[in-house]
């Protein structure tokens, strides 16, 4: 029987190999079916969820003013690959152990208006203890605030699974203040995704991008890092 804490240990070696700044594994039967767009006779049989992030550059992020820039667009596109290779590397050595691994792609997005992917990283780097869902929407880390962006792992390798962060913004409302849109309330469920959503769209449209991306939040989110 192979240990579950020998397991995280050489899987979190990997990923802190290849860049990622954040690790964590979630009990994927705790999480909310509703955040997961993936039919359920595809992650049947997969009881963990390994949750790994990247901390975006704060150089760049420093570059945003009010619309986000092509340092940050290029910047964006190449941490998903990386995320993404880091996601195929990580199943491979899970592999390697004859367990099954389910890597989930870090931006893709199935359902655009509702910006919704095959399922919720934030939600599943919540659950495995890495952050709290902020007002801005996106999961909120207290090394890094929003300035992150994550993947996935779905597997059956025995790991030893973290506890979710019991957290919130508290008194903290500076990326209410920076958001373009006016999406982002004081309660995080009262979040305007279609204020959001368009926003997003008027930015790919005026500034030529194949992405909707925006970045002003994320730039805002600093965590205390």
């Amino acid at each position: 029987m192979s240990n579950p804490k020998e397991n995280v240990d050489s899987l979190r070696n990997v990923c802190f190999q290849w860049g990622a700044s954040l690790f964590g594994v979630a009990d994927l039967n705790r999480l909310n079916r509703e955040t997961i767009l993936i039919p359920p006779e595809t992650f049947r049989g997969f009881p963990f969820a390994i949750s790994i992030g990247y901390h975006l550059s704060d150089s760049i992020l420093e570059g945003i003013e009010d619309a986000p820039t092509p340092l940050y667009f290029h910047h964006y596109q190449r941490v998903n690959i990386l995320l993404d290779t880091i996601g195929l590397l990580l199943s491979s050595a899970i592999q390697g152990k004859r367990s099954q691994a389910l890597p989930i792609a870090a931006s893709q997005i199935i359902d655009w208006k509702n910006q919704r992917g095959h399922l919720s990283h934030k939600h599943v780097a919540r659950a495995a203890g890495l952050g709290w869902i902020g007002r801005n929407n996106l999961l909120v880390t207290e090394p890094f605030g929003s300035r992150i962006r994550l993947v996935t792992i779905l597997t059956d390798l025995p790991l030893e699974v973290d506890s979710p962060m019991e957290k919130d913004c508290g008194t903290c409302r500076v990326c209410m203040k920076v958001c373009p849109a006016g999406a982002i309330q004081e309660r995080q469920e009262d979040f305007d995704h279609l204020r959001c959503y368009e926003q997003l769209r008027a930015f790919s449209k005026t500034l030529h991008l194949s992405h909707n991306i925006c970045g002003i939040c994320v730039k805002a989110c600093r965590g205390k890092g």
